[in-house]
Parts: structure tokens; C-alpha cells; sequence
């Protein structure tokens, strides 16, 4: 089949709302946003932590949490699967195989990115304005919440990162969904799914639905900064 045809074939399945097509679309939209609203609070906060406190050990902590951002999703995979199979500590859960288990995943690959990057944003603002605040009596609630307003672009930029980790890993969800269909299976395992069974159709397609929501996203961050929405 030409590339000519076989994107003629996707777009089709795009426009006629294919059933099947778009329960993945839905299953991998759910399963990450969920994900990321789970951790971007924690996130947040540990990162404030990290940048304006001080205390032993900081250093070796800051190094594993940008270790883990390199540790490949399959090894996340491998050890969430032996943790939830039957035979392993957490099996009483049933997590195994289910939309529960990619979740946890995710939450587990996206944690160490958003904290990283925030991390870093927030230690490259302006100290000036927390001295202020501190000099001026500012709570710590209020001191934070401050920072993150100051430091809002770069946080949302490290959210939108982490969000297109997820929503693009194969290892993990592979391994502890199970490429369950109208379940577990989601863009990355389809696509890696059809592509080796030589049905290319639904992967281009399902690859259109990820450009497009690539686009979609940095058109709204450049469209907000202009606007000055997100002005640093």
C-alpha cells in the first residue's frame, strides 16, 4: 500500500469517527490527564522545597530525581508489573492489567520530570522577590504562591512536557495495561500494535491525533505568552 493511500485510509478513519479509533484516543487521553492532574500539585510543592530550603542531603536527592527522568519506561513497566503480579507484594490489589495500573505508571515517569524542570524554573527566579516577601512578613503559603505566579510559564511549559512523556510511552503501559482493547490499549501500544502487523492505516491516523494535539498545545502557550498571560 503507498503512503499516499494509506494516509487517504487514515484521514478516513479520523473523519468517520471509527469507533475503535477513537475509544484509544480515549482510553490514552483519560489515562494520562488523570496521571499528570494527580502529580502536578505535588510536584509543585516539592518543588518550592527543593528551591528555597536547605538541608542535608538536598544534593543526593536532586541527583536521583534527575536520574529517574532518564530511567526508560520499559524498567518502570518491569518493576510495577513484579510488584502487582499475583506473585509479588501488591497482587492483593488486582491492579494488574488494568487502567488503574497505567496511571501509576505514568504518575511514576512524569513525577521526577515535572519536578526537575520546575525545580529549575523556580531556582532561576528572581530572588530578589522572595527577600522581599520574606523581609515584608510573607507566609510561607503566600511566599509560594508568589513564586509559582512569578514562575507560571515555565512551570505550565514543564506540565506540557511531562504530559507528552506519558502520553507517548509504550514500555510501560505495555506491560502493566496489556494492550487490552477498549481497556488498556492506548496510542503508543496501537500504533506499535498495527505497525507490526503491517496495518498501517490506524497508526498514521493515530499518529495525526498526537501532532495535532502537539500543535494544539504550543500554539496556546505561544498565544498566551504574546497575550501576556504567562509574561514572566
Amino acid at each position: 500500500m503507498s503512503l499516499w493511500q494509506t494516509t487517504l485510509d487514515a484521514l478516513s478513519l479520523l473523519v468517520s469517527f471509527d469507533q475503535q479509533l477513537w475509544e484509544i484516543v480515549a482510553v490514552s487521553f483519560s489515562v494520562s490527564l488523570t496521571s499528570i492532574s494527580l502529580v502536578l500539585l505535588p510536584a509543585i510543592l516539592f518543588s518550592f522545597v527543593l528551591a528555597y530550603t536547605e538541608f542535608r542531603g538536598k544534593w543526593l536527592l536532586l541527583s536521583l530525581i534527575n536520574t529517574l527522568q532518564a530511567v526508560p519506561t520499559v524498567v518502570i513497566g518491569l518493576l510495577l508489573y513484579m510488584l502487582l503480579s499475583r506473585s509479588g507484594p501488591l497482587g492483593d490489589w488486582q491492579m494488574l492489567f488494568t487502567q488503574k495500573a497505567m496511571i501509576f505508571g505514568q504518575m511514576l515517569i512524569c513525577f521526577p520530570v515535572l519536578v526537575s524542570m520546575m525545580h529549575g524554573a523556580l531556582q532561576s527566579s528572581d530572588r530578589r522577590a522572595v527577600e522581599t516577601a520574606i523581609t515584608l512578613g510573607a507566609s510561607m503559603t503566600r511566599l509560594a504562591a508568589t513564586m509559582i505566579w512569578e514562575t507560571r510559564f515555565p512551570l505550565l511549559a514543564a506540565a506540557i512536557a511531562a504530559f507528552s512523556r506519558i502520553v507517548t510511552e509504550v514500555g510501560c503501559s505495555m506491560m502493566v495495561g496489556g494492550n487490552i482493547m477498549g481497556i488498556t490499549r492506548n496510542i503508543p501500544t496501537a500504533i506499535a500494535m498495527e505497525s507490526h502487523k503491517g496495518a498501517f492505516a490506524q497508526g498514521v491516523a493515530l499518529g495525526i491525533v498526537l501532532l495535532s494535539l502537539a500543535l494544539v498545545l504550543n500554539c496556546m502557550l505561544t498565544s498566551m505568552r504574546g497575550k501576556g498571560y504567562l509574561r514572566t
